[in-house]
């Protein structure tokens, strides 16, 4: 599958080059609101993923991830990985380490949206290494 084949209820936007450093793969940006809080679609290509990270805050905040197309990851430390699909729903709250990304054969996207809070930044740490990533079933695994 391309970009061009691929079926989201959102737009593509642009590579997402500015946070391309915490992702393995590249990803894509494309914001739909800022109204208090910041909404956006990410979509990320096959294989795509981003570092183990953290939103942190000092009251509130957090993060919301609504899967609308492709198939894909989430893993809070210490669970096991949870797979994604086009309706799936995440809650993060804030201080708990993960990361989410694409399984190995498909594209994935889901809208992100920010919770407002006091203090609120995010805290990039180490990617989610190939050794342990190649070890989780391909959406083609999972859906056979």
């Amino acid at each position: 599958m391309t970009d061009a084949d691929f079926d989201s209820l959102f737009p593509l936007g642009e590579k997402n080059d500015a946070f391309a450093s915490y992702f393995i793969g590249q990803s894509y940006l494309a914001p739909l609101a800022d109204l208090g809080m910041f909404v956006a679609n990410v979509t990320f290509e096959p294989g795509c993923r981003n570092n183990w990270h953290i939103h942190a805050a000092e009251s509130g905040g957090g993060q919301i991830l609504l899967s609308v197309a492709g198939s894909g990851w989430f893993q809070a430390e210490g669970e096991e990985p949870v797979s994604l699909e086009p309706g799936s729903v995440v809650q993060i709250p804030a201080g708990q380490k993960h990361w989410h990304g694409a399984k190995a054969d498909s594209w994935f996207s889901h809208v992100a949206i920010s919770v407002p809070g006091e203090g609120t930044d995010n805290v990039w740490l180490e990617p989610v290494e190939d050794e342990y990533y190649t070890t989780l079933p391909t959406a083609k695994e999972i859906h056979a």
